[in-house]
């Protein structure tokens, strides 16, 4: 049982969440008002040193004191698995813990949201927050990137024969070779763009929040329990104290800024009585605004990887282990290529599954590792890379919600992975294409053999059953707090991330976004808080 405290104390806005949006949006009201700030974070500050070295990543997702030990619900589209759905939990969040990949997605996305509701948030207008956060490493400054910003965007420095060798056969397959996927045109083939420099993560905690300084009262191991509300206007956010068992009160005198992404604020919202009236009243929690959309409209990216045994190049299998572990150790700490330097992957293609499509529909990643068949983290023995496939913009909905009147429980998530048969059939369509990339002939000196899904699955059922196993998340939730026409029945906040129904309460997050980007959802995200940043400055308007 808690103990609550009934002493409050009180800022001008307080921000629930120290992830990627939160570091953004709390350093650039920092920089422009004199108001005073709190954030909370229900997670521990950012000190690991595993935070700072990229292939850390591999730890991180499984540490409980870093990531929250999300778990889907089982579907037919996962066999009936339950898929491990890891997020950040300290500061930073996410991109303390993630694979550092900087993908905005298609310029299409933007202007599919301003199209469906969300005024303001075309290509055309969020271009500007895009490039505010960057600043771009090695590539000439052009209109669609920035030189001054706080988040450093580098290119792969880490070279592989192997790796050139697969863009330059999938470029001979047709696809263009493309240097810059966050330019003109997404579709291509080439190597990936991270947030690292000098083989560092850089997190947005380190870009944004620490070069705030005290600007910012940040307090951890402070887990936001609900929202507090004065008829229909949030008035403060009620938090436990490190221990766990003290609840103390923080006051907002001007606005409650909700940060806990795509999984933790539709939670957040529903236990402070805000979504579905039925479903918080069978809580036993007391209404405070009926949104249905609360929750619903969650999307995600779901991936499966094909593996193939590598001779003739090296792979990350046999260079993390001794004696080579300790080369590459030395190696990243004079700041040289490294694989402790690397992004989760180096080279892209972005294709469409029909040449009558616009635009691309599927993304791959290649990586030079390979994880054990279902066991994602304990890395193989013997030499191997990993292409990664996934439809870019799924048919499928699924769902959040809180599973019980407790804070301490986990969000209950349904995302409802391949329910749709166009899902279907893009993703089995991307497993078809990841075998023929590679499979060129130039990549036949390297390539000694599939190891999954293996060349005895070769029909649609047949990798479709594969997808089923084997496929797991990208982790790229968003969308349950849907932003839009605030006429919607659906909607959840307006265009300037204003939550419908009630007054002093913004949602500034990947949940915000009506539909999932053509890409990873980091840059969008930081993207949203960018904007968030102005409206809240400029009073909201969304214009």
């Amino acid at each position: 049982m808690e103990q609550v405290t009934t002493t409050a104390d009180e800022a001008d806005y307080v921000i629930v969440g120290g992830g990627a949006a939160g570091c953004v949006l709390a350093a650039r009201l920092g920089e422009r008002t004199r108001d005073r700030i709190v954030m909370l974070e229900a997670g521990p500050r950012d000190r690991s040193p595993l935070i700072r070295i990229p292939a850390g990543v591999i730890k991180l997702l499984f540490d409980k004191r870093y990531a929250w030990q999300f778990r889907t619900e089982p579907s037919e589209g996962t066999a009936m698995r339950r898929v491990f759905a890891p997020q950040g939990r300290t500061l930073g969040g996410s991109s303390s813990i993630n694979g550092m990949i900087y993908n905005r997605g298609q310029a299409q996305d933007y202007d599919g949201w301003e199209e469906g509701g969300a005024e303001g948030w075309s290509y055309r207008d969020v271009l500007t927050y895009f490039r505010r956060s960057e600043r771009r490493i090695g590539g000439e400054p052009n209109q669609y990137h920035g030189a001054t910003g706080p988040l450093p965007v580098s290119d792969a420095d880490w070279t592989n024969p192997a790796i050139d060798a697969f863009i330059d056969g999938v470029s001979a397959l047709g696809l263009p070779r493309n240097p810059d996927y966050n330019g003109a045109s997404q579709e291509g083939v080439g190597t990936l763009q991270r947030v690292i420099e000098d083989g560092r993560r850089v997190s947005a905690a380190r870009a944004f929040l620490h070069p705030a300084g005290r600007r910012i009262d940040v307090r951890t191991r402070a887990h936001a329990t609900e929202i507090v509300f004065e008829g229909r206007r949030a008035v403060g956010v009620r938090y436990t104290d490190p221990d766990g068992r003290t609840l103390r009160l923080v006051r907002a005198r001007k606005e409650v800024l909700v940060c806990t992404g795509a999984l933790n604020t539709p939670k957040l919202l529903q236990l402070s009585g805000i979504g579905a009236g039925p479903a918080i009243s069978a809580l036993g929690l007391p209404v405070v605004a009926d949104l249905p959309g609360v929750g619903q409209n969650l999307q995600d990216h779901f991936g499966t990887r094909s593996v193939v045994r590598i001779r003739n190049a090296p792979t990350a299998n046999e260079l993390s282990r001794w004696p080579y572990l300790g080369v590459e150790i030395g190696k990243w700490l004079m700041k040289k290529p490294s694989i402790l330097g690397l992004s989760s992957s180096l080279a892209y293609v972005f294709a469409r599954t029909d040449p009558s499509l616009d635009r691309p529909d599927l993304q791959f990643v290649l990586t030079p590792m390979s994880f054990k068949a279902g066991q994602f983290g304990v890395v193989d023995r013997d030499p191997g890379f990993s292409l990664a496939s996934w439809q870019h913009r799924p048919e499928s909905r699924g769902t959040v919600a809180a599973g019980s009147p407790s804070w301490r429980d986990d969000p209950v998530i349904q995302p409802n992975y391949l329910a749709s048969e166009v899902d279907q059939r893009v993703t089995v369509a991307g497993i078809r294409l990841a075998r023929t990339f590679l499979q060129t002939p130039q990549m036949a000196r390297f390539v000694a053999g599939e190891v999954t899904p293996g060349a005895d699955i070769r029909d649609d059922a047949e990798l479709l059953h594969y997808a089923r196993q084997f496929g797991s998340t990208i982790y790229h939730f968003c969308g349950t707090c849907r932003m839009g026409d605030p006429d919607r029945a659906d909607t959840v906040v307006g265009p300037d991330l204003r939550l419908k129904g009630v007054d002093g309460l913004r949602v500034v997050d990947a949940s915000v976004m009506p539909t999932v980007p053509s890409g990873n959802t980091y840059a969008p995200t930081l993207m949203i808080a960018e904007r968030a940043a102005d409206l809240i400055i400029s009073g909201g308007s969304a214009g």
